[in-house]
């Protein structure tokens, strides 16, 4: 048995009970083991309609560029304002914004692409705290779960613009180069915005390529940068060079939502 100094003891306890408050539990889960056939058949199905509904009101958004990064950036933060910048700047090459639909890195990427005419369009999370569809998303869809969320955060975009964030945007970020390691996503393009902030980061990923946990060609389409212009340059090359976008036809008898 660990046995803990007094002060070490009665810093852990507060820290519990100051977590309470600040980020309350979506619901008590009990550790009884494996749930009842009739559970599991059930949670299958919620989350299978959530793909549904996702895909149903996705289909037809056309191409999208996904930009993820924190929702604590306040609108006076520098941040704040490339990220809207990003958004005017995706909603020119012709691409539809597409983020968490969350607030700060969030919205002002969709706030960017809203006010410059292009189609802005996020799907959120439900969440306890912090989290709710911002003022500038034209399209959203809330979602459950952190895994179907991220499914169709990548199942419509051409190319990913991670900037600066917390867990939830490192996991997107890992996620997605994960993806590009293996060859499931064919080569997307993915811009890591903000140099200095993710300096240290940049650093320990050198380090897996030296102790040979990663190659180093897994970052060769990771283009980190401070510019706004050099990222859509980055994507906008990348894209003309290997895809062509192509309109989806909408059929009437799917059902399908515009």
């Amino acid at each position: 048995m660990i046995k803990l100094s007094g002060n070490l003891r009665l810093t852990m306890e507060a820290a519990l009970k100051s977590s309470v408050s600040i980020i309350p539990s979506k619901e008590h889960i009990y550790l009884e083991g494996p749930k009842s056939r009739g559970y599991e058949l059930g949670f299958a199905w919620r989350v299978f309609w959530q793909f549904l509904r996702g895909f149903r009101n996705l289909h037809f958004i056309g191409p999208c560029i996904t930009v993820f990064g924190s929702a604590r950036f306040s609108e006076d933060h520098p941040y704040y304002g490339r990220a809207r910048e990003f958004g005017k700047k995706i909603a020119e090459a012709g691409f539809t914004t597409m983020t968490g639909g969350g607030l700060g890195i969030m919205e002002a990427a969709n706030r960017g692409a809203f006010e410059s005419g292009g189609k802005s369009v996020g799907c959120n999370i439900q969440l306890p705290f912090e989290q709710k569809v911002n003022a500038y998303v034209q399209k959203a869809v809330t979602f459950e779960h952190f895994f179907v969320r991220k499914v169709l955060l990548v199942k419509y975009s051409y190319a990913f613009i991670i900037m600066p964030g917390g867990f939830g945007t490192m996991d997107e970020f890992f996620e997605i180069l994960t993806l590009i390691q293996t060859r499931t996503v064919t080569g997307f393009p993915v811009v890591l915005f903000g140099k200095e902030y993710y300096r240290n980061l940049l650093e320990n990923i050198e380090d897996m390529a030296k102790q040979g946990t990663i190659s180093k060609e897994d970052m060769s389409l990771v283009l980190v940068t401070d510019s706004v212009e050099e990222a859509m340059e980055h994507i906008k090359h990348y894209i003309r060079t290997n895809y062509r976008v192509k309109p989806r036809q909408r059929f009437w008898w799917l059902f399908e939502k515009r």
